[in-house]
């Protein structure tokens, strides 16, 4: 039995955001200690989007929002791992309790709503951090910016990251932030994307280097949404999808005294739908875009169904939190060519 196995029955009888904030606080003062909780890390080498990946096993954002424990992640032997989503000015979030656990349904509900110290505090921590990890950074709009000048703060979040991060995803899926993911219309899609590719190629220019775009998508949509997104991020060169963030639905916990609550589900109950996402994605995108699977992945069969399904990277989250480090070396080990 694993460490981590042993310390999350007291861990999980605390308040859930409580224990978040606990974690990350330590894992940031001890990143040394940090790789003594995982197992050994697995080597799998792969290139993707002009990147080198250790492994194809990532920290999905949201669990390390301020880039505080960056060193600490790679250390447990990520092949990558993103930080935020990060917003142009600090935000405190939606009001608590806003994290709650489905131990039975092995499910997270969350509507924390880009709770963040701010894009300038998160560049500074990443600028010092040594690490062989790819990064990633996910970026998102403050909840109080109208909608209608959203894309004032993904380019501004774009500048301020793109000398730090290996790749940046935009984040406009999130159920958390009112109206956020009325930026996946059609109209309103093609318009961000296009902004946000011409200052990309302005800022390569700048830089020297060209980081990749990814969009994380919700898994709420239907077949015709998914090719109309498909489409579009064809049409502007986006670099790759992550597929998929939380659901505004409750499959398979519907009975939970939890159920009600608002926020996103994810965990997994979210497994199907976040697969039949991903294999949609493939197959409207062909077998060479890149796709990323997040979603529902608890073990190393879960991270092996979602490559067989399209995936070339996975990332985890709910279940790093209900499994520990130790998955992070199961996954990446079932997806060794």
């Amino acid at each position: 039995m694993s460490l981590y196995a042993l310390v999350r029955p007291l861990l999980f009888s605390l308040d859930a955001e409580h224990v978040h904030e606990l974690t990350i606080a330590w894992l940031s003062r001890h990143p040394q200690a940090a790789g003594l909780l995982a197992a050994q890390t697995v080597n799998d080498p792969v290139r993707l989007m002009g990147l080198e990946f250790r492994n194809r096993v990532g920290l999905a954002a949201g669990l390390d929002k301020n880039g505080e424990c960056i060193e600490a992640f790679d250390r447990m032997g990520f092949g990558f791992i993103e930080v935020g989503t990060v917003t142009p000015r600090p935000q405190p979030g939606n009001p608590r309790p806003r994290l709650f656990r489905l131990p039975r349904e092995r499910a997270i509900i969350n509507r924390l709503g880009f709770n963040n110290q701010g894009v300038d505090a998160l560049v500074t921590r990443a600028s010092r951090v040594r690490r062989r990890a790819v990064l990633g950074i996910n970026i998102g709009k403050n909840a109080d910016t109208p909608l209608e000048r959203a894309e004032d703060d993904y380019l501004t979040c774009l500048n301020k990251v793109y000398p730090v991060a290996d790749y940046i995803t935009i984040n406009i899926s999130s159920p958390n932030t009112t109206g956020l993911r009325d930026l996946q219309q059609a109209e309103r899609f093609g318009q961000l994307l296009r902004r946000l590719g011409q200052e990309r190629e302005r800022l390569s220019d700048r830089h020297g280097k060209r980081r990749p775009l990814l969009i994380k998508i919700a898994p709420d949509m239907d077949d015709s949404q998914l090719a109309a997104i498909a489409d579009t991020v064809r049409e502007q060169g986006i670099d790759g999808l992550i597929a998929t963030n939380t659901t505004v639905t409750r499959p398979g916990v519907e009975h939970s005294p939890l159920a009600g609550e608002a926020g996103g589900l994810s965990g997994a109950p979210l497994r199907s739908m976040a697969e039949g996402v991903l294999r949609s994605l493939r197959d409207k995108l062909g077998p060479d875009f890149p796709l990323v699977g997040v979603g529902g992945i608890l073990s190393g069969a879960n991270a092996a169904a979602r490559r067989a399904a399209g995936a070339d990277l996975v990332q985890i989250y709910t279940g790093f939190i209900y499994r520990g480090p130790a998955l992070i070396a199961e996954c990446a080990r079932a997806l060794r060519v």
